[in-house]
């Protein structure tokens, strides 16, 4: 899927996103946005924002930068940061090619978003390149279980969604990481191992 066609997707679904995802974020996902949020501090760039589901979890005093490929995401997103009175800069972008000079943030989040780029390596090596040295990388998503048949499960369920809006449901992003050469400083896998939250340094 190309970009163009993976941006009107993500425009397509931007209305009903929040309503559709509200059952998985309470079972799947719960507190996983506040672990993530509450460790951003300074400049923060949170890549493949969305809806801006983030939004009420940072910290007051965050500088905070938000990037998404689909316009209709951002529309929901700046509703929602007019509604909680957040200063917020959003910018349409590409994870993969980030609009920002090197060493440009103290903290880069991602959540939920990985999973839907489609080359998660070139985003991962986008987010070192944007943090500062001593920077904070802070990840959320659902990952490859390392149970079987659970895996075997989620490659069925993977043969849809990345047909629907290119999103996968069998990535590991630790690896890719550590690759980038981030040091790992936090790392929990729940619900099956079937989600991950990491926290690593630059």
């Amino acid at each position: 899927m190309d970009q163009a066609e993976l941006r009107g997707k993500w425009d397509e679904y931007a209305h009903r996103y929040d309503r559709d995802i509200g059952v998985f974020e309470k079972v799947q996902f719960g507190g996983g946005r506040e672990w993530v949020c509450t460790q951003a501090a300074g400049d923060v760039l949170e890549v493949a924002i969305g809806t801006g589901l983030n939004l009420p979890h940072y910290p007051s005093d965050v500088r905070l930068t938000g990037l998404d490929l689909s316009p209709g995401m951002l529309a929901q997103a700046r509703a929602r940061a007019d509604h909680l009175g957040r200063d917020v800069t959003l910018v349409e972008g590409d994870a993969q090619s980030l609009p920002f000079p090197d060493a440009h943030f103290d903290t880069v989040v991602c959540t939920l978003g990985l999973c839907g780029v489609p080359d998660d390596r070139a985003a991962i090596h986008e987010m070192h390149r944007v943090l500062r040295p001593g920077g904070r990388l802070l990840l959320l998503d659902h990952v490859g279980s390392h149970h079987r048949v659970i895996l075997f499960g989620q490659r069925l369920l993977e043969r849809l969604t990345l047909r629907m809006i290119g999103d996968h449901q069998t990535r590991r992003p630790l690896p890719l990481v550590e690759q980038a050469g981030f040091t790992v400083r936090r790392r929990e896998r729940l619900k099956l191992g079937t989600v991950e939250r990491l926290a690593a340094v630059k």
